[in-house]
């Protein structure tokens, strides 16, 4: 999942986000060469079944390249690597390819290690693309877009997604790799049963949510239950919410300058989307337990007041991992929902926020490319999807596969999304990202800086 998830839960999920995956680099060769036209790959919503004569998929599938062997690196490990390992297997027992998977818990201090001594893998899972895409510049990353079919791509994903994949490559642009799983961070979770008996009513805009947040407080309670301790990781809830107002007040270009440091943190678009965020962060009985209790409050326990009889809180914005957090017993659907963090510009749409996994090749050989072409079905997670907590990114996977309406309606929010974008903080350097993005706005919140002094404060970041 995606690096802060990491640091959260070893002290929840981690795709990235987003959405993980050992051999000499390009053992092939050093580039892909030109597929001929039967090497296409096949219609990923045939789920991984034949459909072009001589793919290398469906050359897989019919025990070609029986008794290869594709290696594959990333963080996946514990509860997460069996989840993966059974999503695969009945590939591997179809195909006969054994892919040899490595998890480790330490896979940003070892990526980059084994790719610069040209031991990387055949696939390599990464759950920052802004890792990715820092690799990719030294053209060890097989460009995927020279053998997969580009409209069947098109078909099964949404064009944010190919968007993201797009990276900056030794020379020139390349697809770096394939998304392959990820979890929804535009979410806006209530206790649904109270809420619904309150007579509320599920807000379609954002002055619709202010309007909400004030009716909630004259019935007597705070609106919102936030928390951003996260011990090294403090801050990190606060940059999602920045990251999502970014979304909804300006382009999904702008966006993706902020994220490269092409847009500073200081232009007045970027301090537009904080304020927006301190209309109910920082208003007068709109939070729970006021607004400096955000800073002491770990991330976790934050939502747990919405189920509180009678509720101590009723909104709570975080990632589809966070029911992981609830009391035991509830009912998705029945005790709790969501609705999307809604649009603030019209023009912009209710765009997603996301995280999660992309997949990237490092040596070309046939066996591999059939790997890849499968990752790009929704049948390479089916089994994932199945046992609950991962939206696909593909537009083949089947609804009834989900284990609940609820997560259904979020397969469904970003498959229709006006726009996606990858989480932000995990696109910046560290430095920023998980340095003074962090911090900066947790010394905003906590009231220690002004907002001025806090995006100068992170801004200096690019500088380091």
């Amino acid at each position: 999942m995606k690096k802060k998830f990491g640091l959260t839960i070893a002290s929840i999920m981690a795709v990235s986000m987003v959405l993980s995956a050992c051999g000499g680099n390009n053992n092939e060769s050093s580039s892909p060469s030109a597929p001929s036209e039967s090497s296409k790959a096949p219609s990923a919503s045939e789920s991984a079944k034949p459909s072009q004569a001589g793919s290398p998929l469906e050359e897989a599938l019919a025990g070609k390249y029986k008794g290869t062997k594709v290696t594959m690196f990333g963080p996946f490990v514990d509860v997460d690597q069996v989840k993966f390992e059974e999503a695969i297997k009945a590939f591997e027992e179809k195909s006969g390819i054994d892919i040899a998977y490595e998890g480790t818990k330490e896979f940003e201090a070892t990526v980059k290690v084994r790719v610069d001594g040209n031991n990387a893998p055949d696939i390599i899972d990464f759950p920052q693309p802004g890792l990715l895409a820092n690799i990719a510049k030294t053209g060890k990353v097989i460009d995927v877009s020279t053998f997969m079919d580009k409209a069947k791509l098109e078909s099964n994903y949404n064009k944010s997604w190919l968007d993201m994949a797009t990276m900056d490559g030794a020379n020139g642009k390349i697809m770096a790799g394939i998304w392959a799983r990820s979890s929804v961070k535009s979410l806006v979770w209530y206790n649904k049963k109270e809420f619904d008996a309150a007579g509320y009513k599920v807000p379609q805009t954002w002055d619709e949510l202010l309007a909400l947040t004030d009716q909630i407080a004259k019935d007597g309670d705070p609106a919102w239950a936030i928390g951003i301790e996260s011990g090294a990781a403090t801050g990190w809830p606060a940059t999602d919410w920045v990251e999502d107002i970014m979304l909804r007040t300006t382009s999904g270009e702008n966006y993706d300058k902020w994220v490269k440091g092409e847009l500073p943190f200081t232009d007045p678009i970027v301090k537009n989307a904080v304020q927006k965020m301190s209309d109910i962060w920082l208003k007068k009985g709109a939070v729970y337990g006021g607004t400096k209790s955000i800073v002491t409050t770990s991330f976790g326990d934050a939502p747990k007041v919405l189920f509180d009889n009678p509720p101590k809180a009723w909104l709570h914005r975080q990632a589809s991992f966070i029911t992981s957090f609830f009391p035991e017993g509830l009912k998705s659907g029945e005790d709790y929902d969501w609705f999307p963090l809604p649009s603030i510009d019209p023009q912009y749409g209710t765009p997603a926020l996301v995280a999660g996994d992309i997949y990237a090749m490092f040596n070309d050989r046939p066996e591999v490319r059939a790997v890849m072409e499968f990752f790009t079905t929704g049948e390479s997670i089916k089994t994932w999807i199945q046992s609950g907590g991962v939206i696909a990114p593909m537009n083949d996977a089947d609804p009834s596969w989900y284990t609940s309406d609820v997560e259904r309606k979020m397969a469904e929010f970003v498959k229709n999304a006006s726009t996606i974008r990858f989480d932000g903080s995990d696109l910046m350097p560290g430095e920023v990202g998980a340095g003074t993005f962090w911090k900066g706005m947790t010394d905003y919140v906590s009231g220690t800086v002004s907002l001025d002094k806090a995006i100068e404060e992170i801004q200096a970041g690019w500088k380091k």
